[in-house]
Formats: structure tokens, C-alpha cells, sequence
């Protein structure tokens, strides 16, 4: 069994920072990526941000392009986001994902592993 765990989240003002992490542990698997979902309330799961592993490639939701950065930790997968500007339209919860293997990083069905969900909210 395949654990994630997210950490960081919580309240802040309007152009602060957070910054999320997300630690995997368990049965060891090979990572092809990593992403970052998040989910407001009464509207569907969204791709924020994902990492190919290997490569290094990253990539972002045009919502938060510029003011979020996607990075890998020095301890193995473990993955971060670094969370600038932040708007009252980023409240939501947020979720890290893995997946062994994927075709399109923007696709939620298509990670195998996530971890519960760490709360951001942006008041105005």
C-alpha cells in the first residue's frame, strides 16, 4: 500500500504564500509523476500543477501559471508546491497525486495514488 500525505496548507490573505508538500511512503513504486489537484467546494477535482520525475518536465493549469512552482524534494518522493499571489479563487482543497505511468498529466483518472487533501483558504 502506497501512502501520500500533504502538509502545509491552511488560511492566509490575498497575495500571501504558502508552500505544500507531499511525502510518499509504503510499498515502494516507481514514480513516472507527480501532480497537484485541488477541489473547491460544490465544483470537480482540477489539475493545479505535475512534475514527470525522471525528466523534470513540469506543468500547470493556466489558472496558476506564473505565481505556482512544482518542485521535487531532496528526500524520494516527495514532491512540492510553492504557492505565490495567492488569489480568493485558489480556496480549495488540495490534493497530491502519483502515478507509475501516464499519458496526459492533466488527466485525474490516470494517477494511481493520492494522498487525503491539505485545506488552503484565501481570504480578501
Amino acid at each position: 500500500q502506497v501512502q501520500l500525505v500533504e502538509s502545509g496548507g491552511g488560511l492566509v490573505q490575498a497575495g500571501d504564500s504558502l508552500r505544500l508538500s507531499c511525502a510518499a511512503s509504503g510499498r515502494t513504486f516507481t514514480t513516472y509523476a507527480m501532480g497537484w489537484f485541488r477541489q473547491a467546494p460544490g465544483k470537480e477535482r482540477e489539475f493545479v500543477a505535475a512534475i514527470i520525475w525522471s525528466a523534470g518536465s513540469t506543468y500547470y493549469a493556466d489558472s496558476v501559471k506564473g505565481r505556482f512552482t512544482i518542485s521535487r524534494g531532496d528526500a524520494k518522493n516527495t514532491v512540492h508546491l510553492q504557492m505565490n499571489s495567492l488569489e480568493p479563487e485558489d480556496t480549495a482543497v488540495y490534493y497530491c497525486a502519483a502515478a507509475r505511468r501516464l499519458f496526459n498529466v492533466r488527466q485525474r483518472l490516470e494517477y494511481d495514488y493520492w494522498g487525503q487533501g491539505t485545506q488552503v483558504t484565501v481570504s480578501s
